[in-house]
């Protein structure tokens, strides 16, 4: 479903640029390789609000999204590649409106870095294999980590594991 296009530059292995991820469904690290495609192509595969969001860094209103009440045993993962993001265990209720954990499923699994846009400083959350825009972490977070990854319900999917 979440089909590869080979880079053209930076470090390559192989024609595509690889990178280790975890694996929830595995259980473990492996390797994969980087989600890069045209606007044209995320047009077609994302709906208008997750393009908004993923590709052009928007946000949801507050309380408005899909995954803010979820609560089953599960994995939320990247809407537009499938990159699994954060484990249910790590959910907690923020009251801020947007999904909020306590920590990733695996630190090479997000990607971060300065969002000095709206007069403000913060920290963007990308999903390490497509670049894609999920949100953005505060430093007001519950123990044990004191971190909040405030999310978009809109770039992410909830896949339930049951039996697990």
């Amino acid at each position: 479903m979440f089909a590869c296009r080979p880079s053209t530059g930076g470090s390559e292995k192989g024609g595509a640029l690889s990178l280790k991820i975890y694996s929830a469904e595995l259980g473990r690290y492996i390797m994969s390789q980087k989600v890069i495609k045209t606007e044209q192509e995320w047009k077609r595969i994302l709906t208008k609000e997750q393009f908004h969001i993923l590709r052009e860094k928007g946000t949801e209103r507050a309380f408005t999204g899909k995954l803010l009440k979820v609560h089953e045993h599960g994995v939320f993962r990247c809407a537009g590649c499938g990159l699994d993001l954060f484990n249910s265990e790590d959910k907690f209720e923020s009251g801020t409106g947007w999904p909020s954990f306590t920590k990733p499923i695996a630190p090479e699994n997000i990607t971060t870095r300065p969002d000095n846009s709206l007069f403000s400083k913060r920290t963007e959350v990308l999903c390490s294999r497509c670049e894609g825009h999920l949100g953005h972490v505060f430093d007001d977070g519950p123990k044990p980590t004191g971190l909040r990854y405030c999310m978009n319900s809109e770039a992410m999917l909830f896949v339930e594991l049951k039996g697990q």
